[in-house]
């Protein structure tokens, strides 16, 4: 019998049940994630879910993997890395 995960809470270190490509944005705001993936290293700047709007956090040399990371807003300005998925 499958398990209906319909109404489970996404939390950073659970399972992702969908994705979408991340095109970094100033100004635009993604949909709630669990946590990235990064196809390419490099930089990341990112505002996460629970802070100020504008407000961001840049971590650096992040490498191929996932990070679980509850994040809002990807931004183009100060990220190098590539091939972003955000997992929902």
């Amino acid at each position: 019998m499958a398990t209906d995960f319909s109404t489970e809470t996404l939390h950073a270190d659970g399972p992702a049940s969908d994705g979408a490509a991340v095109t970094p944005n100033d100004s635009t705001d993604l949909s709630y994630t669990s946590k990235l993936y990064i196809g390419g290293t490099g930089n990341l700047r990112v505002t996460l879910r629970d802070q100020a709007d504008g407000d961001s956090v840049t971590l650096s040399s992040v490498p191929v993997g996932f990070l679980p990371l509850l994040v809002k807003r990807v931004w183009s300005t100060d990220t190098t890395a590539t091939n972003i998925v955000a997992l929902y």
